[in-house]
């Protein structure tokens, strides 16, 4: 999903490994499973790195060639309930219930409803398939973009 672009912002940046890691507060390790796609970097890890490049998100999970976006903000921490209120508006704007959007997403309803109301933060791989099921900017869903 995002493996290729993390490895060539980091080199692109001339960083290592433990540079990055340090500035996203993670051990070296944990990034490199990230950069290596083993595991999926968190929203809020992906926020804080589309920062220091000053790239959007959508770029780094291959959503868009572009590198950036004009109207960027680049917030300091994840607004979950405005996640949630988004996550809610392409929800209501395709007609689906919190069943089927959760079904599509191989979850359950109750997380599909805590990631509405802001409760809870939601995973990457979540953002990454709702925002290409349904033509949507991670930028967007994050609130990073308007």
């Amino acid at each position: 999903m995002n493996e290729n672009k993390l490895y060539e912002l980091r080199e692109y940046n001339d960083l290592f490994q433990k540079d990055v890691a340090k500035i996203l507060g993670v051990t070296q390790q944990t990034y490199s499973l990230w950069e290596k796609g083993t595991n999926t970097i968190p929203l809020k890890h992906l926020n804080t790195l589309c920062n220091y490049y000053k790239v959007s998100m959508d770029y780094i999970f291959k959503l868009s060639k572009s590198i950036t976006y004009n109207n960027i903000n680049y917030l300091k921490e994840l607004n979950k309930k405005e996640i949630g209120l988004r996550i809610k508006k392409i929800r209501e704007v395709n007609n689906l219930t919190l069943r089927k959007l959760a079904s599509e997403l191989n979850t359950t309803s109750s997380t599909i409803s805590a990631y509405e109301t802001g409760k809870t933060l939601i995973l990457s791989a979540f953002a990454y398939q709702i925002c290409k099921k349904y033509n949507v900017a991670l930028d967007w869903l994050c609130g990073r973009e308007k």
